[in-house]
């Protein structure tokens, strides 16, 4: 499938299959992830990958929504700020958040071509994530990705409405 196409077709699942995601496909999307760019190629990134009921359960204490309960697991896209790269001939700008997004997308994307649905989830609780996974001060959920096949019959692709080129561009 062409990147377009890719890209077209997927969309932010809200029903999923209780059926197990294969390992093969979570390590593809994972080998995806790992190949991101990132500033410095310094990799300022961590996945957790739950599985595991109780610590899954913990998880979706974090965003409470039924239909993210559905997903039989959940991807954790964290940046590490103790390795970024940061911006300090000017402002210190750092750039963990932009490398770990690229990343996430890659996420999105590398399961979409594997047949399963994501949803980009940032309304989550931090405190309540980061104790249920104990996170040290450095390394922060920036997005959480519930993953698994779609339910078919109670999803819905919504149409996909985007500005145009001419309204998110400027040549100069």
């Amino acid at each position: 499938m062409q990147l377009k196409n890719l890209i077209e077709s997927r969309y932010s699942v809200r029903a999923y299959l209780p059926n197990v995601v294969e390992r093969e496909k979570i390590n593809y999307i994972l080998e995806c992830a790992r190949l991101s760019p990132s500033a410095c190629n310094l990799q300022p990134w961590k996945f957790y990958i739950i599985t595991d009921p109780v610590l899954k359960q913990k998880v979706e204490e974090s965003y409470n929504r039924e239909w993210f309960k559905s997903a039989p697991m959940h991807i954790i896209v964290c940046k590490d700020t103790s390795i970024s790269w940061k911006r300090t001939a000017t402002d210190g700008k750092d750039f963990s958040d932009v490398d770990a997004a690229i990343a996430a997308e890659h996420i999105c994307l590398a399961a979409a071509e594997q047949g399963l649905g994501t949803c980009w989830i940032c309304n989550f609780n931090p405190g309540i994530l980061n104790k249920a996974l104990d996170l040290p001060q450095h390394i922060e959920a920036i997005a959480i990705f519930p993953v698994g096949y779609i339910n078919e019959e109670k999803s819905i692709s919504p149409a996909k409405v985007r500005k145009s080129i001419a309204d998110i561009t400027e040549w100069r």
